[in-house]
């Protein structure tokens, strides 16, 4: 069994091999590279085959997305090529720097209760920024909203070495995903009806509730391109991202008795989005929040069974910012994390 095994999901990314993948597999440190493709349609599989035949190759015959996708690349991983302690989820848009690994590494190893760890992410074009997806851990608000260390919605920070610690997150992102792959696979991996988004705040969620920690390394760096694979001007991507953050809510949100008020809170909040869009007459993302919340609804039987399943199994509630991050940002002026009221 290999220590790690280094897996990038890929689907129609050929312009990002070609520009990422020769630093990765300079930097993968001896360790397997994998490429796990989604059923792409461009010449992404004949151009690694023809490249870099080193690279372990795990073609699959449908696009899963991001969830389903890693779910089965992992499984097949474990199977047909005898697994690894643990997994580094890749987005075929990142690119690595010297020493990446080992700070990561070194953190999973004295802890074997923490499951998962991210790199800091800072954006690709522009370097001294953090970027959206992840950038130096994330963070969940009580109505669910996403926010990091060096991000709070739109707002991205200069990384001035304020958050080069190491230190306990609420979840960490599939940008660069280091995960242990006993936790990986006893917990079935990513929820596969999210598709794409957001799956894994959802895992790190539940790993969190059985007793287990998310972490962010200080000292490992990559970069990211954000949006390589959808744009978020896209309305797929605004679907994606109501959408799940909904199931991901249902699902795991503690059983006290404001539950369901905060359900509806966020409904609310859902609908105010729509009236932004409306302004600014963006009516396919207007419809894409009227079919997020259809999918909800449609789906709820579904999250029902699950939330109890949760409920029955879970050791220790996962703790969420107890204040509202639309009001830091939007009534109190506080665009920084360590603006945030604490």
């Amino acid at each position: 069994m290999d220590t790690l095994a280094i897996v990038v999901l890929n689907y129609n990314g050929l312009s990002f091999l070609r520009r990422f993948l020769p630093a990765l597999v300079a930097q993968a440190d001896g360790h397997p590279v994998y490429i796990a493709d989604n059923a792409s349609t461009d010449a992404s599989v004949p151009w690694v085959k023809h490249q870099f035949p080193g690279v372990r190759i795990i073609e699959m015959g449908t696009n899963e997305g991001y969830a389903g996708g890693y779910n089965n690349a992992l499984e097949r991983v474990r199977s047909e090529y005898g697994g690894a302690t643990y997994y580094a989820l890749v987005n075929s848009d990142i690119e690595v720097t010297p020493r990446w690994i080992d700070p990561i590494l070194q953190l999973l190893e004295s802890d074997p209760m923490m499951a998962a760890c991210q790199p800091k992410i800072r954006a690709q074009q522009e370097r001294t920024l953090f970027e959206y997806a992840g950038a130096a851990g994330g963070y969940l608000d009580w109505l669910g909203y996403a926010f990091c260390r060096g991000r709070v919605f739109d707002v991205l920070e200069p990384d001035t070495g304020q958050y080069d610690d190491n230190r306990p997150v609420f979840w960490a992102t599939g940008a660069c995903l280091f995960v242990r792959a006993s936790v990986f696979h006893e917990t079935g991996g990513f929820d596969t009806a999210f598709f794409a988004h957001m799956e894994e705040i959802d895992w790190c969620w539940r790993v969190q509730r059985l007793g287990h920690s998310v972490w962010a390394c200080g000292q490992s760096v990559v970069y990211h391109v954000g949006g390589g694979t959808l744009h978020k001007s896209n309305p797929q991507k605004t679907l994606l991202n109501h959408r799940n953050s909904l199931y991901m809510l249902y699902k795991n949100w503690p059983a006290d008795g404001w539950f369901l008020g905060k359900v509806f809170a966020r409904l609310v909040f859902d609908g105010l989005s729509s009236v932004l869009y409306l302004v600014a007459g963006q009516w396919g993302d207007i419809l894409a929040v009227l079919k997020a919340h259809g999918a909800f609804y449609g789906h709820l039987p579904t999250l029902m069974k699950q939330r109890r399943a949760l409920r029955k199994s879970e050791k220790r509630p996962a703790k969420l910012y107890e204040r509202s991050l639309v009001w830091q940002y939007f009534g109190k002026g506080h665009h920084r994390f360590n603006q945030l009221d604490q």
